[in-house]
């Protein structure tokens, strides 16, 4: 029943929607932030001799921060604007885009909001026009590679490149120490050898491996990218599960690591942090959005460390290097003032070191500007993580971050994976799970 459990509340629990892969989700929807905030309303008005450009994002600690940071950089060269950050949980982004889009009308919606890399290439095909072409004003070359083909379509980009969601294994020093690993034990690791060390881990130490949320599959979207594959071939469109070599060693790697009981579960962002922060895990693969959140864990200065994730032992292009979650700015087209929303994105996320350089310095924000990394921020050594220089570790992952094209079924595909899941851990053939998989994905899809 142990083994059951993991998957067992897959079928039931809607797709998790995660920020940069990201935080807590922020229930509270239309919650003003920052000074002169406005009413929703408002998007893309005057208010007195100011200009309003008006931002929706969520979760205060990242999206919400960054774009403070951002306003005040931007409004003391422009004291004629008002940037007018509104906080609004990812589920009532997603619901009020498509709601207004749906109908054509724009009464309400903002100039500008953070969406999704998995699910921004549904919102271009479904509302042509509806995001402003960016092709020209952004100059992409000096971003991530892996941030613009979500944000591409038929030859054009609409998207400013923000968060990083590069994929970072954090692991306890003390418990792999226990064991008899040490730090160079864990570079360059296979899937295969990861596993061998957290049997031995739970041997010494009586410590589960991983963490793993049942109403997910981040394990299974972060390896899967480390090979340059998805769920569909490379139109983003058509279903490939049948035949993926790299997500069938997944399944494979998920049903070793439940049937040998190294999996901890949680429900809820309390339950993943309450796992690493109370030294109840020896690991967690994550993107490196959640370096601020580990760092919490009191008592535990100097005890964690970070390296590249492992990659899969037998799948060919394996790497050890991907993504979880992220997301990027979009801005609406026929919002008035959006002249100005671009000008402010492009002189700020678009191209401001001193910017992404005060994120990661006072925030421990992370972003995808390939010029910041230059900085001796980068250099810095962390206390928390036993002086590394954790920075330059996930500025060598981000560049290596193989570019997969997330089409638009992300979410619909991650239902019929994560059901399937249930089945292979109940005693069915994998293949013929994949098999299932195909079927229900190419319906999906017609």
């Amino acid at each position: 029943m142990k083994k059951m459990y993991l998957f067992a509340a897959a079928v039931a629990l809607a797709a998790s929607l995660t920020a940069c892969g990201s935080k807590a989700p922020v229930d509270n929807a239309g919650t003003q932030t920052g000074e002169g905030a406005t009413k929703q309303e408002a998007a893309g008005t005057s208010s007195g001799d100011k200009k309003t450009v008006t931002f929706w994002a969520w979760d205060k600690e990242f999206n919400i921060a960054a774009l403070e940071m951002a306003k005040e950089i931007y409004e003391t060269d422009h004291p004629d604007v008002e940037i007018n950050i509104v906080e609004v949980g990812q589920n009532d982004v997603v619901q009020k885009l498509n709601t207004g889009l749906g109908s054509g009308s724009l009464k309400g919606l903002p100039n500008a909001v953070p969406i999704e890399d998995y699910r921004i290439q549904s919102f271009l095909k479904s509302y042509p026009g509806a995001f402003m072409d960016l092709t020209s004003e952004i100059n992409y070359d000096n971003f991530a590679a892996y941030k613009k083909g979500p944000m591409t379509l038929e030859g054009k980009s609409y998207g400013i490149p923000w968060d990083n969601g590069a994929a970072v294994l954090y692991y306890r020093k003390d418990m792999i120490e226990q064991a008899g690993y040490t730090e160079e034990d864990m570079q360059d690791l296979t899937w295969s050898k990861f596993i061998e060390m957290g049997k031995k881990i739970k041997e010494a130490t009586g410590k589960k491996m991983i963490s793993m949320d049942p109403s997910d599959i981040e394990l299974m979207k972060l390896t899967m990218q480390s090979a340059g594959t998805w769920f569909t071939k490379e139109d983003g469109t058509t279903p490939d599960m049948e035949n993926n070599a790299a997500l069938k060693e997944c399944l494979q790697i998920i049903k070793t690591i439940t049937d040998d009981d190294l999996v901890r579960t949680y429900s809820g962002w309390a339950g993943l942090l309450e796992g690493v922060n109370k030294g109840e895990v020896a690991f967690q693969l994550k993107g490196c959005w959640f370096t601020p959140s580990i760092m919490k864990g009191e008592g535990q200065d100097g005890l964690w460390r970070v390296a590249k994730i492992p990659r899969l032992d037998s799948t060919p292009n394996a790497t050890n290097a991907s993504n979880l979650g992220g997301g990027s700015w979009y801005i609406l087209n026929g919002v008035e003032n959006s002249d100005i929303a671009l000008d402010f994105l492009k002189t700020t996320f678009g191209e401001n070191k001193e910017l992404y350089n005060r994120l990661l310095d006072e925030k421990g924000i992370v972003g995808t500007y390939l010029p910041s990394q230059e900085s001796e921020v980068y250099n810095k050594e962390i206390p928390f993580f036993g002086n590394q220089k954790i920075y330059q570790e996930i500025a060598s992952i981000t560049k290596e971050i193989p570019n997969v094209n997330y089409g638009t079924y992300t979410y619909a595909f991650q239902d019929i994976v994560m059901a399937e899941i249930q089945k292979i851990l109940q005693g069915e053939d994998i293949d013929a799970a994949m098999k299932s998989m195909q079927v229900q994905a190419e319906a999906q899809a017609r």
